[in-house]
Order: C-alpha cells, then structure tokens, then sequence
C-alpha cells in the first residue's frame, strides 16, 4: 500500500513540474509566435493587399475595439498619410473557416483588394480561391456593390467546382464591409 502512495506521489510531482514548464514555455513564447503569424500568414496578404503603401505595415497596425470585439487593422500610408486599410474578416467554406485580408482605399471606399490568409479548402479545388485569378475579382470593387457570386446574384466569378469555397470568401468580404465605416471613422479620428 506504501508503494501505491508512493507512486502516486512521485506521478503528482512530475504531473506538477510538466504542467508547470509547459505554461512557462507556452508563456515565454506567445509573442514569438503572435509575432511569426504577423510575419509569415497575416503579412503577406497584407502586403498583397496595400502594395502601394511606403509605410511598415506590421509595425504601423493598430488595434480597434468595436463592440467589445479587438480587430488588428493593417494601416497603409504614402508619404506618411494614411490612404488605405486593411483588416481580416472570415466566412465559412467547404473544409471550415477561410480567413481573408480585406483592403479599402479611404479616400474612394473601393477595395484594394483581398489576400487570403487561412483556410482548410481541398487542395486542388477549393484552395482555388487563394489564387489571383479569383482574389482579382475583389481588386477596385466599390462597397456599396453585391460581393455574391454571379449565380446568387453579384459581381464574383466563382471558382469552377468550389462554389462554397467562393460563397465563404464572398461572405467574409460582407461582414468587412459592414465594420469598415466603424473603422474607418476610427482610423480617422486619431
């Protein structure tokens, strides 16, 4: 019975001191890791996305809290005025969530364009959607126009055979659309 207790006490400690060093590493390395997603998956549809821009995009976001929600926005500027921004938005494709860069010119409220910066479509087909042939059909679009593809009723060209692929890059540009005046009149105001 002394060995059972033993045992037991031995596993607790070493449970203890494994749980402990992992939260420590996992502690010590967020920002590395917040900092290499900014860098490897976020920055380049950034980058894609305000390419005219002579600011460090990374460097000069800000972030923007609209009904209790954070949002990282990507501030693009020329000769250090601001004219564009861009922030990520999601909409839901066949394999899951895509998430998607959108950019908008501040002066005329057209988009800049998308990038593409996560998603789970099959590759092939769906991961379609990644590709300029489809992400230039976002490129100086005005807000006000019906980001559905053209069988719903819009202005987007589908991907052949990944429909849902390009409804739920359509769906996330929709829901960008209605936060980017909040942001917008945020980005303005400072």
């Amino acid at each position: 019975m002394k060995e059972y207790i033993k045992m037991i006490a031995v596993l607790s400690a070493i449970t203890a001191v494994c749980g402990f060093l992992l939260a420590s590493i996992k502690t010590g390395t967020e920002e590395r890791i917040e900092e290499q997603i900014l860098l490897n998956v976020k920055g380049p549809a950034v980058n894609q996305v305000l390419k005219s821009s002579t600011n460090d995009l990374i460097k000069d976001r800000k972030e923007i809290v609209i009904n209790d929600k954070k949002y990282v926005v990507f501030v693009g500027k020329k000769d250090n005025n601001t004219w564009a921004v861009t922030f990520e938005s999601g909409g839901g494709g066949f394999g899951g969530d895509i998430g998607v860069m959108v950019g908008y010119n501040l002066e005329t409220d057209m988009l800049t364009g998308i990038g593409i910066t996560t998603h789970k479509e099959t590759p092939g087909v769906g991961s379609k959607v990644t590709g300029n042939l489809f992400t230039r059909n976002f490129t100086d679009k005005s807000i006000t126009d019906i980001f559905k593809i053209k069988q719903d009723g819009g202005v987007i060209y589908a991907v052949t055979g990944a429909t849902i692929s390009s409804k739920g890059v359509c769906s996330a540009v929709q829901k960008s659309i209605a936060l980017y005046p909040e942001i917008k009149e945020k980005i303005l105001e400072e």
